[in-house]
């Protein structure tokens, strides 16, 4: 008998765990992509020559969330300084391309932290990238 009580529990123990879980959906604080619109068009250095990249801003938290879309003018314009300073030249290979990407997150964190603060910030991306 006892040895069918210690079977029923051990069958159990990951039903139980399911439910303190909350049916496997996650407690935690949100994460959100915030999509900078419109697309960024950026005149490069050389005449003629521009950078469209769209960006997507990794946030998580609901106050987080808000704290970024209130900053969001301090934001694009430090990204349109940051990109307008660049070459065609600069952005050519996958490893420029990613130092870009992670001056544009110090970018964003420095914005953050000048207006608000960066928690809840968590990476960006970029989901088009395109020079011409």
């Amino acid at each position: 008998m006892m040895r069918k009580l210690l079977c029923i529990g051990l069958l159990m123990l990951p039903l139980m765990g399911w439910a303190n879980e909350g049916g496997g959906e996650s407690s935690g604080p949100a994460i959100e992509y915030i999509e900078m619109k419109p697309k960024f068009t950026v005149n490069l250095v050389e005449p003629k020559k521009y950078l469209m990249a769209n960006v997507q801003i990794m946030v998580e938290g609901e106050k987080e969330i808000e704290k970024v879309k209130k900053n969001m003018p301090a934001i694009k314009n430090a990204l349109i300084m940051l990109y307008s300073g660049f070459s065609i030249a600069d952005l050519q290979t996958m490893e420029q391309r990613e130092a870009l990407r992670v001056k544009t997150k110090d970018e964003i964190r420095n914005v953050l932290e000048k207006y608000a603060n960066s928690d809840g910030f968590r990476d960006v991306f970029f989901t088009e990238f395109l020079l011409n």
